[in-house]
């Protein structure tokens, strides 16, 4: 069983996941697999999840649901190197899909006056570019170019993104005065983890009493986007989605705020917002 949990966890790291993916994926197979019971009967290998479940029954919805899909991928993985696998109790916990909590563009602007200006450049490519930690973590000089910045996500996927050019103003005056060699975020010549990166994101907003995520950030790129009109395929294309399953929250945070603006606009209201 270990070394079908390398073999996959090799797998996972060669399509481009983050070490902190891969990281949590170690922890939670391990942890099923010693409540998973396995049995093999000639060629079929039965994966009976009972005892896992009832082992991480009293853990949220939410919980519960990311570490069966673990188990799930690690599974679908392994019937694709050819093992013929059943899995029984396998059936997902469904969970309510909760909106998001994008940042007030006055605070961002306001934490951008007051901040230094690496921290200033994390901001400003998180909110500008709608980036996931991870990529940023991974961002190279060399993908800074001609006003566009590659990107690589999640799963090896590249995609290209185009630099508002007061961000890319702020890019040539970072680099000229911290001089990275390959990583945009270094120090003394490593790069920054996404851990740290975090650390002096959280640090910036603490100074006016908010407790900011980069996701949060990344969040507030895409409403702001969806809340001006823009299409929702090119939303979800900008952000690196799969699918414009993961993109469709955003339109739905984007639509309640319109709402709440017209009824706080509109005279017959009285500024009242109805739940």
């Amino acid at each position: 069983m270990k070394t079908w949990i390398n073999s996959f966890l090799n797998y996972c790291k060669a399509k481009g996941y983050s070490k902190e993916t891969i990281r949590t994926y170690d922890i939670n197979l391990h942890e099923a697999l010693d409540f998973i019971v396995v049995e093999k009967e000639e060629q079929k290998i039965t994966f009976e999840l009972m005892p896992y479940r009832l082992k991480i029954k009293n853990l949220s919805k939410k919980t519960v649901y990311k570490k069966l899909s673990v188990v799930k991928s690690f599974v679908n993985y392994l019937r694709e190197e050819g093992l013929n696998i059943r899995v029984l109790s396998d059936e997902y916990v469904k969970t309510a899909k909760t909106l998001p909590k994008p940042i007030d563009d006055a605070n961002i602007k306001e934490a951008l006056e007051k901040a230094k200006i690496d921290e200033r450049v994390l901001i400003e490519l998180l909110y500008s570019l709608g980036l996931r930690i991870s990529e940023l973590e991974n961002l190279k000089i060399k993908d800074i170019k001609n006003s566009w910045v590659i990107v690589k996500g999640k799963g090896g996927k590249i995609r290209q993104l185009p630099l508002i050019k007061s961000v890319e103003t702020l890019l040539d005056e970072f680099i000229k005065e911290f001089s990275p060699k390959e990583y945009l975020f270094e120090k003394d010549g490593k790069r920054l983890s996404s851990n740290q990166l975090r650390y002096k994101l959280s640090k910036t907003f603490k100074g006016l009493g908010l407790k900011v995520t980069p996701h949060q950030l990344r969040h507030s790129f895409a409403t702001e986007l969806l809340q001006s009109g823009a299409s929702i395929v090119d939303v979800s294309k900008l952000l690196g989605h799969q699918s414009l399953d993961s993109t469709q929250i955003y339109t739905k945070l984007a639509t309640s705020f319109k709402e709440d603006n017209y009824k706080k606009a509109h005279p017959l209201s009285n500024g009242e917002i109805f739940v």
